[in-house]
């Protein structure tokens, strides 16, 4: 008892003796229920649970974290179940520990997906009590400080997670004090040489600059008692990882880093902290282009303080200058919501929201993603910020990560304005959607009624919410489109049977549904639509053998070929165009379907369809022909490629450009192939509707004098 005595006496600092009292209880309460229990390393189990409620209360969290806290193993490790709990100790207690526990109950196929798994689980917990990932980080702290006695390779698993997952949540929530040792026990558990070195190294160096640092430190304190101003310095300790991952991405040597000193002002105000930038500026000359100012924009986290660096002695000095409050949220982050919510509500408030919004924003990716992996790489990108401010057109300031586009920022307002973006304003310029943002940018989004976004603006966005966004759309648009395709090739094969879809009796389709070992009907129609699965083997099961054989003598030989498709031109993700023979409205087409990737359209004469799709499509098999005619009011545009060869003049490019105008076509691309003094070939890639309209421009270019001959290329 000796221990919880002590914990207890330590929190009478912050809370009343009603609230000690709830704790002590579920300390006995969870020593009881873990006796017999011990650690890896012959430790009582007890000691592991005192810990992490240690760790949390030097955070000043509020006493029914401190009891979840002691208990948060009971209900996974012991016979104690949540109802008993909450019996005794509250509902909320009971579902802090119940979400705890809920985060390490699964098992998986792999490592990696266990983890992702486990995250998409965490963001469901941290929606529901923001305490639970408190509690988690506090429980992964301690486990990270005794790694010990584990064998070598969990020893790297578990810190491997911890740098990728558990460090940058304690960041992005704010929680500086935790992440910074979680960075640095994982480092050194990955790499225990590096780590051993660069503590070594840094060790040695402190000695040696002792000197310099009083120094500065000295003449910091004399200009701020000149000026009257409050104000403790502070020297901050570079951590280990910082060190090295400095070394490592920004290719600096451990000299050049270190030889840099850096100091913390903490004063009573913001306009203290204003007054001490002024007056260490007038000491030291500052820097050009390294002052942020994070007090009148925090980062996406809630952390607010002034970052400047100073060149002095001959050094470069790094000074951050904070207030008493935005020192203890730099700290402890979201953690100091409970510590201030009575004192400063505004504090707590404006920390609260920025973690309300950010658990939302991983709530939408979370229900849009169906695959963990894929949900944790979108979060990943979001729990590494460098973080730009920018405006909306009411002043409204929106954070993005660096990089970030006009895309970005329409689906950071709302999934629905970035799926019907079209256009942006950047400072009421009209600008393109993936021009990366700056700071202090004004942003306007113009949205249109039926737009959609496209798949190109995957390779340029970088929020996870966008790319969660992109891809939940695209996806729900290829599983419409694709069932929509599979149920009209499904319509042609059963019409070869003399057959129509509303024929088939229910119990006959669900039989089919069955065999194919699928969910239902429409997972067979999305399959027939994606080729993975032949249009004329799911009519066959449909239709019995008998029944189909009777119709098939009754109908005529001219019948068994079935309507042909009608192609309407922007057919969306299924059915594109083959770029080998780029048809055209007017062209003979086919369509040729792909394992998985939907319908490829060709002309009949393409060369690159060889003879053994004709012979699958007159044996059914996969990958065969399937006839098409063209729609008769497309008014989409078509790409074709001309060959032109031409005599040599002063500016024919520009009479054929004016040719192709007059005809209503647009240029896509123009190439000069070959040429000499005379005579030249150029390669013109132009937009038509149509075989007429394509008529049409190729005789004004005729018309021209220098050209010679004008020919389509189809292969």
């Amino acid at each position: 008892m000796p221990e919880i005595d002590a914990f207890t006496e330590g929190l009478k600092e912050y809370l009343d003796d009603q609230a000690v009292n709830l704790v002590r209880q579920a300390y006995i309460c969870a020593e009881k229920a873990h006796e017999g229990q011990f650690r890896r390393s012959g430790e009582p189990y007890i000691i592991h649970p005192l810990a992490v409620a240690k760790i949390l209360a030097g955070l000043q969290m509020d006493p029914q974290t401190l009891m979840a806290a002691l208990l948060h193993d009971v209900i996974e490790d012991t016979d104690v179940a949540k109802e008993e709990l909450a019996a005794q100790f509250g509902d909320v207690v009971a579902e802090l520990v119940d979400g705890v526990s809920k985060l390490t109950q699964i098992e998986f196929k792999s490592k990696a997906e266990a983890q992702a798994e486990n995250f998409r689980k965490m963001t469901l917990a941290m929606a529901k009590d923001i305490r639970v990932i408190l509690v988690k980080l506090a429980d992964r702290l301690h486990n990270m400080r005794t790694l010990g006695p584990l064998h070598p390779e969990k020893r790297r698993r578990i810190a491997t997670e911890t740098l990728d997952i558990y460090a940058p949540i304690a960041n992005r929530l704010g929680i500086n004090s935790i992440r910074i040792e979680l960075e640095d026990l994982g480092f050194a558990a990955l790499y225990p040489m590096r780590a051993k070195y660069i503590r070594k190294a840094v060790q040695n160096l402190r000695g040696n600059h002792q000197e310099i640092i009083g120094e500065i430190k000295r003449r910091l304190e004399e200009k701020l008692s000149q000026r009257d101003l409050d104000g403790v310095i502070i020297g901050r300790e570079k951590h280990l990882n910082s060190i090295y991952q400095k070394m490592k991405y920004k290719h600096k040597s451990f000299h050049e880093i270190m030889d840099v000193y850096a100091f913390r002002i903490v004063t009573d105000s913001e306009d203290s902290c204003y007054r001490i930038l002024g007056a260490v500026h007038s000491l030291y000359k500052p820097l050009p282009g390294r002052f942020k100012d994070y007090i009148s924009m925090p980062k996406a986290n809630g952390y607010q303080s002034l970052h400047t660096t100073l060149f002095g002695l001959h050094v470069n000095i790094e000074i951050q200058i904070r207030t008493t409050e935005m020192e203890a949220l730099a700290n402890n982050g979201i953690a100091a919501h409970w510590l201030y919510k009575s004192s400063s509500p505004d504090v707590a408030a404006a920390s609260q929201i920025r973690v309300d919004r950010w658990v939302k924003g991983l709530m939408e990716m979370r229900e849009r993603s169906n695959d963990s992996m894929e949900f944790i790489e979108d979060v990943k990108i979001d729990l590494f910020p460098d973080e730009i401010y920018v405006f909306t057109p009411k002043g409204k300031i929106l954070e993005l990560p660096a990089g970030a586009t006009p895309v970005d920022f329409a689906y950071s307002i709302h999934t629905d304005v970035g799926n019907a973006c079209v256009a942006c304003r950047v400072n009421k310029v009209l600008s393109p959607l993936s021009v990366p943002l700056q700071s202090g940018q004004t942003i306007e989004v113009v949205t249109a009624p039926g737009a959609k976004p496209s798949m190109s603006w995957l390779s340029f966005v970088v929020t996870g919410k966008a790319k969660s966004g992109i891809r939940h759309f695209l996806k729900e648009q290829k599983q419409s489109e694709s069932s929509e395709l599979g149920r009209l090739l499904l319509k042609k094969s059963l019409n070869s049977f003399g057959k129509i879809l509303s024929d088939i009796p229910e119990e006959q389709i669900k039989r089919v549904v069955k065999h194919n070992k699928v969910s239902s009907f429409d997972d067979i129609l999305e399959e027939i639509g994606l080729g993975s699965r032949m249009s004329y083997i799911v009519a066959r099961q449909l239709v019995p053998l008998e029944e189909s054989q009777a119709e098939l003598d009754a109908m005529q030989p001219d019948q068994n070929e079935g309507t042909r498709l009608t192609i309407k031109g922007a057919e969306g993700l299924l059915v594109s165009f083959a770029h080998c023979c780029k048809p055209i409205p007017g062209d003979p087409i086919v369509g040729v379907m792909g394992s998985g990737s939907g319908m490829m359209i060709h002309t009949e004469s393409c060369s690159k369809l060889s003879l053994k799709d004709r012979e699958k499509q007159d044996d059914k098999q996969q990958g065969g022909w399937i006839a098409l005619d063209w729609a008769k009011d497309i008014t989409d545009e078509f790409s074709v490629e001309l060959k032109i060869g031409l005599e040599r003049h002063r500016g024919i490019i520009a009479e054929i450009a004016s040719a192709v105008t007059i005809a209503d076509g647009n240029i896509e691309k123009i190439n000069v192939e070959e040429q000499n003094a005379q005579f030249s070939v150029i390669s013109l890639v132009v937009h038509v509707q149509g075989r007429r309209h394509l008529a049409r421009l190729m005789r004004r270019m005729r018309n021209i004098k220098a050209v010679i001959s004008i020919s389509r290329v189809k292969n």
